[in-house]
């Protein structure tokens, strides 16, 4: 059950009361015993080209093999090229983002979180007296099918937000398709496996992430280390502030900064599907003590119908299955992130 609602971070702040102890983190173990704004190493990447990944020729097999690299290594792809939006379209994007979250507190509660619901503004749910809180507050919409939508947490100001969110949606559904098939094929699988099991009732949530300066960066998060519940995610990353972290051989590596482009990290759904070969990355989001972070997070989320389990032909003698087949894996996923587990664990034989 979700406990009462806590005030949002900007709240927080311009109350002038100080840092609430609810923010503060423990280390656990060994990996946590390092300040959270502990200097870490940046992650190396190839760029993807995603006309390239469905291309027959051989530098369309160069990049097929780029991918695999990538995704059975890191889980990530650091920068996605030919994505089909401009760098003016990725901008408004962030802009509208900067803006609402700039709005005056009245202005955003109209849309905010109702309790029980993930959909709206404000903070995530509260679902343990001791839950350690992360220092974000957020806009979270499901934004495909359209028939899904709730409009009424679809803010009307900034003027154009909503139909600059509807056609991002549109122009990500396109990269959704060619990313499957690009995952495929660097698999040697039909182009059309991800896609088949992903479903055409597969839904979009994208959530608007502020990050606002935080006076202990060594002791608050701004998101708890978690992998993602979705098949993959695409994330419009701060084109100036570092703060995404993602952990690989028990260590943690820093994104680095590309302006105007899109991050794609696996989730674990697609760990599934592929037995294991691709794996959901770890990550986390570090808080910084002068600048304001800001993100938006777009989760491709199979149909909650779609039976997910790894496709045939990826489970032979030398790799035999690892994971059973699951469904509505969303719904195991959000209590198991507030207690810090990975749900991907219910999913294993």
């Amino acid at each position: 059950m979700e406990k009462p609602k806590f005030k949002t971070v900007q709240e927080v702040i311009a109350s002038g009361e100080g840092l609430p102890e609810r923010y503060l983190h423990t280390p656990t173990g060994d990996i946590e015993s390092q300040p959270l704004d502990a200097p870490v190493p940046e992650m190396d990447i190839p760029a993807i080209d995603l006309i390239l990944l469905l291309s027959p020729s051989d530098n369309g097999r160069q990049e097929l093999s780029k991918l695999h690299s990538a995704l059975s290594t890191w889980g990530v792809v650091q920068q996605v090229m030919n994505h089909g939006m401009t760098e003016a379209f990725l901008e408004k994007i962030y802009e509208l983002t900067k803006q609402f979250f700039a709005l005056p507190t009245e202005e955003k509660q109209k849309y905010a979180r109702e309790i029980g619901s993930i959909q709206g503004y404000g903070n995530d749910m509260i679902l343990s007296d001791d839950q350690v809180l992360d220092w974000i507050d957020r806009l979270y919409l499901t934004t495909y099918p359209e028939d899904q939508r709730k409009l009424h947490f679809w803010p009307e100001i900034p003027a154009g937000f909503r139909e600059t969110l509807h056609e991002y949606t549109m122009k990500q559904q396109v990269v959704i398709k060619q990313f499957f098939k690009g995952m495929a094929r660097s698999l040697e699988l039909d182009e059309n496996c991800f896609l088949d099991m992903y479903g055409e009732n597969a839904m979009m949530d994208t959530r608007f992430n502020l990050y606002p300066p935080c006076p202990r960066p060594d002791k608050v998060i701004g998101v708890k280390p978690h992998a993602d519940g979705s098949a993959f995610t695409l994330l419009l990353p701060d084109k100036d502030v570092e703060g995404l972290q993602f952990l690989k051989d028990g260590k943690w590596y820093k994104a680095p900064i590309v302006p105007d482009t899109i991050l794609i990290n696996v989730g674990d759904q697609i760990e599934i599907m592929s037995n294991g070969i691709y794996k959901s990355p770890v990550h986390r989001v570090v808080t910084n003590r002068e600048k304001e972070r800001i993100s938006v997070a777009t989760f491709c989320v199979p149909g909650a119908d779609q039976e997910i389990h790894p496709v045939e032909a990826l489970v032979t003698e030398t790799r035999p299955r690892l994971y059973k087949t699951v469904k509505k894996y969303v719904e195991l996923y959000f209590e198991y992130y507030q207690q810090g587990r990975r749900p991907i664990e219910a999913a294993l034989i």
